[in-house]
């Protein structure tokens, strides 16, 4: 497929220049008069009365080596969470009130919010029962509006990854960004699309520090794509969207993989227990087989048993009403001492359902 990206990207953004800040300008030694910052120093104490790099190339050059060496700088972007990518994504591609993106419920709710936020038509196209892309439907109405395609896998609030098949279909026939949301990639043992998008000019990928890495509170997501792509962002966004405290702590943990591998080891296997454990009880329709750090679970008398266990202080998400997620909650894996609490209460409702069932 030849495809041009610059074709996509909204006419009047073409010859847009960024905005140049004081940083942007000039980012190397001396004393520095130019930025009206507080040159006393902070009212909180440290060096925060200077901004940061703008572009965050000493964090992006970190975010490669763990990442792929073979990225480049300018395949890079990062946003002040996944949410500020796909809000720029929409920004740039899509013009309001006359393009749409294409979203696959059940699914991550920010694609659907961020294009009613931009006066971006939405064209939704349910998953499958088992979760998966419905190829047919998606090749007959993709339309000359639909600019950006959104998969999310493993899927939220599924679990499941898509099929690397389905997605290459639309990959080579489709003529707008496809972005896959890697958030949960982390916990999975499947080969992440970092890996394969220089192949497709086209394809964009997401990944975030809120999930695996557990640094959600200082909100780091990364998009990784062609350099057109990229510069387009760096064009439309914030000056300084990444505060100084995320750059620098952020750093300091990607030279700690074996912290993470620790950490996402330790989630896997209280998932497995989780998973195993629940399947056998009695109020249990379904475990979903998942690839993050939750499990979608289809319950008898759902709804019921949400408000038992916000009772008791413990907090799950209500996915009913979604395509086919009637009757489930979504359980995010906890720590150990967390899941104890979780099965007890479980349990306890479990022995109240059996009770309450007809001799």
């Amino acid at each position: 497929m030849s495809l041009e990206i610059k074709n996509l990207i909204r006419p009047h953004l073409l010859g847009l220049q960024p905005y140049s800040s004081a940083r942007s300008e000039y980012s190397g030694d001396g004393i520095l008069l130019d930025a009206n910052e507080n040159a006393l120093g902070s009212v909180c104490g440290g060096s925060y009365n200077r901004y940061p790099d703008p572009l965050q190339k000493d964090l992006k050059a970190k975010i490669i080596h763990w990442l792929n060496p073979d990225l480049a700088i300018d395949n890079v972007f990062c946003g002040n969470g996944s949410d500020e990518i796909i809000d720029l994504l929409i920004k740039a591609f899509c013009r309001p009130g006359e393009d749409e993106i294409m979203i696959f419920p059940p699914v991550f709710g920010m694609y659907e919010k961020c294009a009613q936020i931009n006066d971006v038509g939405i064209h939704a196209i349910n998953l499958t029962d088992d979760f998966q892309l419905d190829i047919p439907a998606i090749k007959d109405q993709i339309n000359e509006r639909t600019k950006i395609i959104f998969i999310c896998s493993p899927n939220n609030p599924s679990g499941n990854l898509i099929h690397t098949e389905e997605i290459k279909i639309i990959l080579d026939s489709f003529n707008g960004l496809l972005v896959i949301d890697e958030a949960y990639i982390g916990f999975s043992n499947a080969r992440s699309w970092v890996d394969r998008f220089q192949k497709y000019p086209n394809l964009v990928v997401l990944r975030t520090f809120s999930k695996a890495w557990g640094m959600a509170a200082l909100r780091l997501g990364i998009g990784i794509g062609a350099p057109e792509v990229i510069n387009v962002l760096n064009t439309i966004k914030m000056p300084y969207n990444i505060n100084s405290n995320t750059i620098e702590l952020v750093s300091k943990a990607l030279s700690k993989p074996e912290v993470l591998k620790e950490m996402v080891d330790k989630i896997k296997a209280e998932r497995a227990i989780l998973e195993q454990q629940i399947s056998w009880m009695e109020i249990t329709k379904k475990v979903y087989p998942s690839e993050g750090n939750y499990l979608l679970v289809k319950f008898q008398n759902s709804l019921e048993l949400y408000g038992f266990l916000k009772k008791k202080g413990l907090i799950v998400r209500d996915r009913n009403g979604q395509p086919h997620c009637n009757g489930c909650l979504r359980i995010t894996v906890g720590s150990p001492e967390e899941n104890k609490l979780l099965l007890e209460a479980l349990k306890e409702y479990e022995a109240l359902f059996i009770n309450s069932k007809p001799a």
